[in-house]
């Protein structure tokens, strides 16, 4: 059997904990994953996973190798790439996964003008708004807002998506506009449950903090359900701006309490820690961080 297929079964059996997902992130047999951990194994001389019913564990052995094996590979994968890229450009499929309203809005569009100018790349764009596990999905790239707890991830910070309170025109005709965030109390307000605190709305003035309780008959997990409730007069709605830009443009909404710093979540492209990032994926961060400026949503 071939040392380098050896080596990729047992990473991604190590990092994911289940042959089953070691091979469905390869694209073989759940047999044939575990027959090349098992070669490997032989190879070597010692075991370097341990079975259960369950799940899968790192022997001593095999944690000495899943600490050298990851960057070896990747490696590898980056020196044969470049040499491939060099006389034909970039080429094979790149994973990536964003939240759902920020990948339909930008993500998408973006992989489309990247894709223009690379047309030996495939993308499979993977929309949801949970932070997935980049090694158990075979994810390559992700897109995220909100800072990411999880250790073994790299990052690059692209910018901020600022957030607006909007409401209708009609709307603030018939019930006026709050001159300060303690007036939201009185108002009708949409909630957005993928926000941290949906509740919750904080605005910051000449560096005061302020933080205001909000209540409404309406609540979603869409940021674009949000703005179009909000449109419809039901009340005032926090949303991001990447996802009102059409909405203020044709008049449907109107900002307000315009002289607050409202919040920002940290927009970052994120990927596995431990992997050398390919030379098509630093393309795509760099296009994606240029594209962005030009975009107006942040």
């Amino acid at each position: 059997m071939d040392l380098i297929d050896e080596l990729r079964a047992f990473v991604a059996t190590a990092q994911t904990g289940s042959f089953t997902a070691a091979a469905d992130q390869m694209g073989v047999s759940n047999r044939l994953t575990s027959k090349y951990v098992a070669a490997l194994e032989a190879r070597l001389g010692v075991r370097l996973l341990q079975r259960t019913t369950r799940r899968v564990g790192l022997t001593p052995a095999g944690a000495d190798l899943l600490a050298r094996a990851p960057g070896l590979l990747d490696d590898l994968d980056e020196l044969i790439t470049e040499v491939a890229e060099g006389s034909r450009g970039f080429t094979g499929l790149i994973r990536l996964s964003a939240p759902v309203t920020f990948g339909e809005i930008w993500v998408a569009p973006m992989l489309a003008r990247f894709g223009a100018a690379h047309p030996g790349l495939a993308f499979d764009l993977r929309l949801t708004d949970r932070f997935v596990d980049l090694a158990s999905e075979g994810i390559d790239l992700a897109f995220r807002i909100g800072r990411s707890e999880m250790q073994s991830l790299k990052q690059r910070k692209l910018g901020a998506l600022r957030s607006l309170v909007v409401a209708s025109p009609d709307y603030l005709a018939q019930h006026g506009p709050p001159a300060h965030p303690a007036d939201l109390a009185q108002h009708a307000c949409i909630l957005d449950t993928n926000r941290r605190a949906p509740r919750r709305w904080v605005f910051v003035r000449d560096g005061a903090e302020t933080v205001v309780e909000i209540s409404g008959r309406y609540q979603v997990n869409s940021a674009r359900a949000a703005a179009e409730l909000a449109a419809a007069g039901h009340g005032l709605a926090y949303v991001p701006r990447l996802a009102l830009h059409e909405a203020l443009a044709q008049g449907r909404l109107v900002p307000v309490l315009n002289e607050y710093t409202s919040e920002s979540g940290v927009l970052s492209a994120v990927w596995l820690e431990g992997r050398a990032l390919p030379r098509k994926l630093r393309a795509l961060i760099d296009f994606a961080q240029e594209d962005l400026r030009g975009t107006g949503i942040l």
